[in-house]
């Protein structure tokens, strides 16, 4: 039941994140087209931006399904998550990767963090191993 209402919560934030970079990138792009300076290079640091907080949010949704999972996890539950894990982390490197392509075409300054690519499969590994281990773990 605490599981069911911590992953609620997560969700929410990531739900919460989403719209928070979607209003600042709006916010951005209004005030870019607004001066008069709509052009390539603002539309990818916007975008760089959103690109970012919607990994973030990735991560988000990721937890709260991990932590739905951890209680009592059926086969068909660590299945689900399994899924669940490899489409998010193939989103989230394919995401990473656009991100890093454009920063490095773009002016040479910074964006936030970004997950690498191994980043990603090491979450995809570490959610498997909790999963596995959760299950493992209610059979003993």
């Amino acid at each position: 039941m605490v599981a069911s209402y911590a992953a609620l919560a997560i969700e929410c934030s990531a739900v919460f994140v989403v719209a928070f970079g979607s209003l600042q990138a709006m916010a951005t792009l209004l005030k870019v087209i607004a001066r008069g300076q709509a052009g390539e290079i603002e539309g990818r640091q916007i975008w760089l931006k959103f690109a970012t907080w919607i990994l973030l949010a990735l991560e988000f949704a990721l937890a709260a399904d991990i932590g739905r999972t951890a209680v009592a996890p059926t086969w068909e539950d660590i299945t689900k998550l399994a899924v669940i894990a490899i489409v998010r982390t193939m989103l989230n490197y394919f995401l990473a990767k656009d991100i890093s392509t454009f920063d490095q075409s773009g002016p040479s300054r910074q964006t936030a963090y970004l997950p690498t690519a191994a980043g990603g499969m090491n979450q995809l590994s570490a959610s498997l191993a909790i999963a596995l281990n959760l299950r493992h773990g209610s059979d003993s």
